[in-house]
């Protein structure tokens, strides 16, 4: 017997997907200043550092579309078993964890891309299940 349904693979991983970008984006808008001086600090040796403000404004917008469009598509998922929406959000997904590898690895932070690295291969396993 089955919890969710043939896609139970599927739904666990957009759930914790939708898990992890709802607490990023609650964790950044919770502590907007303190956000913007970690990712000032962690920046501070690349070009990057003067437009901070603004590349998190477009991160928090990134996570915030892929947390609609994963939640969406885990509703028709479950409900209909179309699963666009789902793809869709998860590409998007891969799109954002590529941004985080790139700043990752401009300021050369090995183990933080690493971690990033893990989440993609996820991502890329739930786009393969779905597709």
């Amino acid at each position: 017997m089955n919890i969710f349904s043939k896609q139970s693979a599927e739904i666990l991983l957009i759930i914790f997907f939708i898990i992890t970008y709802f607490m990023s984006v609650l964790e950044k808008l919770e502590d907007w200043k303190g956000a913007i001086a970690y990712y000032k600090n962690h920046f501070k040796a690349t070009i990057l550092v003067k437009f901070i403000p603004l590349i998190l404004v477009k991160i928090v917008i990134f996570e915030i579309v892929v947390l609609f469009l994963l939640g969406v598509g885990l509703y028709y998922l479950i409900s209909e078993s179309t699963l666009t929406i789902a793809i869709i959000g998860l590409e998007l997904s891969a799109i954002t964890l590529l941004m985080f590898l790139f700043g990752q690895r401009l300021v050369k932070d090995y183990p933080g891309a690493m971690n990033i690295t893990v989440y993609f291969i996820l991502n890329i396993i739930g786009i393969y299940l779905i597709t």
